[in-house]
């Protein structure tokens, strides 16, 4: 009986390790299984999309897009991308140009039309352009997957910033120039006997005329040796003292940009505050001087009556257009990098306003060394009053050689000059770089090298701009790369998102990003108002184009051809590439027009016969 009774025992554990066995085992398959089902579903997080991993052991989750792709990498913090834009934005320009249009167009009225196309085109088009780039995490080409017949208007701004960038890096090697040249005890501009001086030289105070001064002859004679070339035909070897400091500059861009946004958002931490603290600095020494406070006034007084002047409104329109960097695929680029629920319209915002604040804040500056300048040699302030290079590079070194400790003071300056230089570089850089990889997947993994290739290629076609007869060059370039090209580029752009894409599916991405739709005021700007804008200021650009000069020299016709190749090639993007697109897609030719104008997540609706209709109604006014 006992035997019985142990056989039945033993085969009772039996049976009930054999249950745990088989109850763990499945347990464990239904683990896999739920682990394989989870692998294809998705949850959302304050970064964005996330699929969740198919191992046990899970590694750190993949970010992915609600498209389904993987999430590129993103800035490490939200203030490294801030700072990225705003140093982009805030750029030479807002030193040496707006302050003198301040001055010139009426001094406080100019603000009106400054911030009445800043309200009605530079903030819409600005947010349209973040929004953009964070919505479909992709370059200024790559992000026409919306509409793909636009996307030569990618590779149109990507040309555009390449460009730029043949010449921009020049100016940061004259401001690196000017740096070494004031580690010393007297500047090399404050006196007339210098081996590069003319005999023409003199003291300002004794002759106002510009081109006689110390500075302007350290400029062209001591830096741009522009004495050696006869014209743009006779350009001369790279000067070695200026080939230098462009290849430092170059040197700066690469380990800056060659990691992506990892690197380039802590070095912008110097780069794009630095500035700020230079113009404090140099505002309060300004206001010290005597006669600043009647430059400011000079600033800062009102003439309603120039407001009548249609050339004050078209000056601050294109003053918006530039100022903002809105056409470059930077803003496009930088904000392809962020986590998809950014807030970019609060950024718009902030930024956009940052800019102009800058713009206004350094008229302060400026003005008030101008109205020393002026009280000094005791001259009108027109007399004084430059825009451009003019101002940088030969009336502050002038007034700066006149204060004690003026090598301290010149190092400050042109400190600011290269960081607000260097920035704004690395913006169109990023632009290049990112549109191409993204465009060019394979490049990816090579990001390093191909960065190299970029500033390397950049680096040896600026060397004609610092030749003997490099200035020709110069401004050969600055007059025709950037121009009426990219007002037209922002036009397309406009109007591709506007009117083929949707400003209410534009809209819908926006509300799916931050989760609020945005207002009336926005679409009404997106679909009619900045795109009328963009198209006035092509036709007054196209209306009011001058041949370039400099100063008395005039540029050869074949020299002006080259410049309108220059400006044609990367407008004549936008139709090649939709030529290209329509006869390489399948079908007839109102197949290939469905295919080439819905997004490429929606080309099977498009196979479906599933074609959405473009009409013209009095419901389109009510978007």
């Amino acid at each position: 009986q006992k035997k019985n009774s142990y056989n039945s025992d033993k085969v009772f554990l039996e049976a009930k390790i054999e249950f745990f066995f088989n109850h763990l085992h499945f347990s464990l398959l239904l683990i896999g299984l739920k682990y394989k089902a989870l692998a294809g579903t998705r949850s959302i997080d304050e970064n964005g999309v996330q699929f969740t991993s198919t191992t046990l052991v899970a590694p750190a989750p993949t970010q992915t897009h609600p498209s389904g792709e993987e999430e590129r990498e993103t800035w490490g913090k939200k203030i490294d991308f801030l700072l990225s834009v705003i140093g982009f934005a805030v750029d030479l320009a807002n030193v040496w140009r707006f302050p003198y249009l301040c001055y010139k167009n009426g001094g406080g009225a100019f603000l009106v039309p400054y911030l009445f196309f800043m309200v009605i085109a530079g903030m819409p088009l600005f947010y349209m352009e973040l929004a953009l780039g964070q919505y479909n995490r992709e370059g200024a080409a790559g992000v026409w997957k919306i509409c793909p017949i636009f996307k030569g208007v990618g590779f149109t701004v990507i040309l555009i910033s390449l460009y730029v960038g043949f010449y921009y890096n020049v100016i940061i090697s004259w401001a690196l120039f000017y740096l070494f040249s004031s580690f010393t005890s007297e500047l090399p501009w404050v006196h007339c006997n210098n081996t590069w001086n003319s005999p023409n030289c003199s003291d300002w105070a004794d002759n106002m005329v510009m081109v006689l001064t110390k500075t302007f002859i350290f400029l062209r004679r001591g830096v741009l040796h522009i004495q050696d070339s006869n014209g743009i035909d006779d350009l001369g070897r790279p000067r070695w003292q200026l080939t230098s400091c462009l290849g430092v500059v170059i040197v700066l861009l690469y380990f800056s940009l060659w990691k992506g946004v990892k690197t380039s958002g802590k070095v912008v931490w110097i780069t794009a505050t630095m500035p700020y603290v230079v113009l404090t600095v140099l505002l309060l020494r300004g206001v010290t001087l005597p006669g600043a406070i009647d430059g400011i006034k000079a600033y800062l007084s009102v003439d309603f009556l120039r407001l009548c002047d249609a050339k004050v409104w078209i000056e601050a329109a294109t003053q918006i257009c530039f100022s903002l960097g809105v056409g470059f695929g930077v803003l496009i680029a930088f904000s392809s990098y962020n986590k998809f629920s950014n807030n970019c319209y609060r950024d718009a915002i902030i930024t956009s306003s940052i800019n102009s604040l800058t713009s206004f804040f350094s008229g302060f500056v400026v003005f008030s060394f101008l109205g020393y300048m002026s009280h000094k040699h005791n001259v009108a302030l027109d007399k004084v009053a430059r825009d451009g290079a003019g101002l940088v590079f030969v009336i502050y070194p002038e007034a700066i050689a006149t204060l004690p400790g003026s090598s301290v003071w010149a190092v400050i300056f042109f400190i600011m000059l290269l960081t607000l230089g260097i920035d704004s570089a690395m913006g169109g850089m990023e632009s290049v770089i990112t549109g191409l990889i993204d465009e060019f997947k394979f490049l990816h993994k090579h990001r390093e090298l191909f960065t190299l290739f970029i500033v390397v290629s950049t680096f040896l076609i600026s060397l004609f701009c610092v030749t003997n007869g490099g200035m020709y060059v110069f401004t050969l370039l600055d007059h025709f790369a950037a121009g009426t090209s990219i007002l037209f580029g922002v036009l397309i752009e406009a109007i591709g998102i506007a009117w083929f894409y949707g400003v209410d599916r534009f809209s819908d991405d926006i509300e799916e990003m931050i989760g609020q739709r945005p207002g009336m005021y926005w679409r009404l700007c997106w679909k009619f108002v900045s795109p009328c804008f963009l198209l006035f200021m092509v036709c007054v650009s196209f209306a009011t184009f001058n041949p370039p000069n400099y100063g008395s020299y005039t540029f050869p016709p074949w020299a002006n051809m080259v410049g309108w190749c220059l400006a044609m090639s990367s407008m004549a993007m936008v139709p090649l590439y939709a030529i290209y697109k329509l006869c390489t897609l399948p079908g007839k030719f109102c197949d290939r027009l469905a295919y080439a104008i819905t997004p490429e997540t929606e080309h099977h609706l498009v196979d479906n016969g599933e074609v959405r209709q473009y009409t013209v109604s009095a419901d389109a006014t009510m978007i």
